[in-house]
């Protein structure tokens, strides 16, 4: 028992994620929906475990990420950050119309006749906008409300930079709380090294109830959408190498630290839930704390390269349907309707739903329709999610390199979570 404990734990990380993806597959179709039900509550735990250090891995890896950065320097990277979320939602949106387009997604199919479902409501931009402030930091942090706590930590995080830069009895006391946060950050950072070796047990467990919920008549009733989305996907993946090559990355240690939170996010289906990993890839990539710690978080809430192109796909496969061609004035209005769509809905539950309907109703497609794709959220969802993580990943890495970052480091090939 203790070899194959100790074979379990000295195996790196991708390889045994890698495994349990293959296994989860595998025992979802054999086993159905009693092996499902049994293995529901080691998903459940992986997830728990990661939200648990969601909180604390932002919050203070914000925080010390601040202090050790200019302020005139986090206004530019914030500015770098925001175009490149925007620009390449709207690039996704187009690079999903062109690869459905050209592959016709639904043709040959006929609306559902009686199809009911519930769509949540849209909070808006605005809304969404607002909420960057919490009315309270309690519920923030309870809820938790990623853009409040991002904001909260920024606000204290500057004015701790502000008094330890400052002369006076308080620069010593902000010297001090300083370091008991980065006390702090470095014990999360130690908790979330025990986590991982968790990870591959869940991942198995959540794919297996996937896989078995979704069934292989799903599968291949709607199989055609499913492959025409994660072409689009790889197509995406293809412009974020590109943009990469074009910035100096090096592709091969970028996705060997990336693999790892990218199949953690097709799993698990949440860019929040997989942000411990995504923030432990940065740190091994070496990047800036004062960089990933402020770019992963946003890009995990309104960066949604993948939901983006779900968006575009969906409303081509609901016009070939309903026999309603897409001519160009209406593609022009889903990349437009659609990327503000992507930011304004990011985070909220059943996001993908909100987006595909608010977008359907702008550009006059059957809402009907909405109720067919259902049947393929989660499939679709585990591609989506792991496009969104290494959205984040690519953006915060070519941001890096645009800096010329002089406090990164080159990533350790080890951690205390083992190789990966």
């Amino acid at each position: 028992m203790q070899s194959l404990l100790r074979g379990y734990l000295d195996a790196s990380l991708i390889l045994r994620v890698t495994l349990a993806l293959i296994l989860g597959v595998a025992v979802g179709l054999i086993g159905g929906d009693s092996v499902a039900a049994w293995l529901s509550p080691f998903g459940d735990l992986l997830l728990r475990l990661l939200q648990f250090l969601i909180v604390p891995i932002v919050l203070f890896t914000l925080i010390v990420g601040i202090n050790q950065a200019e302020l005139g320097r986090m206004g530019r990277i914030g500015g770098k950050v925001f175009l490149y979320y925007v620009a390449t939602s709207a690039v996704a949106i187009v690079v999903g119309l062109i690869v459905a387009t050209w592959l016709e997604p639904g043709s040959g199919l006929s609306p559902p006749a009686d199809a009911t479902f519930d769509v949540p409501d849209n909070p808006g931009l605005v809304s969404v906008l607002l909420s960057i402030v919490p009315d309270n930091i309690v519920a923030a942090f309870a809820a938790p409300n990623l853009l409040g706590i991002i904001f909260t930590a920024f606000v204290f995080g500057i004015a701790l930079l502000k008094l330890r830069q400052s002369d006076g009895p308080s620069s010593a006391a902000a010297e001090r709380l300083f370091g008991v946060i980065d006390g702090l950050n470095a014990v999360t950072m130690k908790v979330m090294a025990g986590v991982l070796q968790y990870v591959p047990i869940g991942v198995f467990a959540i794919v297996a109830g996937t896989v078995a919920e979704q069934g292989l008549d799903t599968i291949l009733s709607l199989g055609t959408m499913v492959v025409v989305l994660y072409v689009a996907l790889a197509v995406h993946l293809f412009v974020y190498c590109v943009l990469m090559k074009l910035f100096g990355v090096q592709l091969g240690a970028f996705f060997r630290e990336a693999r790892t939170p990218m199949a953690t996010a097709f799993a698990t289906q949440s860019s929040t839930g997989t942000l411990p990993l995504t923030l432990n890839a940065a740190q091994r990539l070496g990047l800036s704390r004062s960089l990933y710690a402020f770019s992963l978080p946003l890009g995990a809430t309104v960066n949604m390269d993948g939901a983006a192109i779900r968006i575009a796909i969906s409303a081509v496969f609901a016009a070939n349907v309903a026999g309603i061609p897409l001519d160009l004035s209406s593609m022009i209005q889903i990349v437009l309707i659609g990327t503000l769509t992507s930011i304004g809905t990011a985070g909220v539950p059943g996001a993908g739903i909100v987006m595909i309907a608010t977008v359907f109703a702008q550009v006059g497609l059957p809402i009907e329709i909405v109720a067919m794709l259902t049947a393929i959220d989660a499939l679709v969802g585990m591609g989506c999610t792991a496009l969104n993580v290494t959205g984040d990943l690519t953006g915060t890495a070519i941001i890096a390199q645009s800096e010329r970052e002089p406090d990164a480091a080159p990533a350790p090939r080890e951690t205390d979570a083992g190789r990966i």
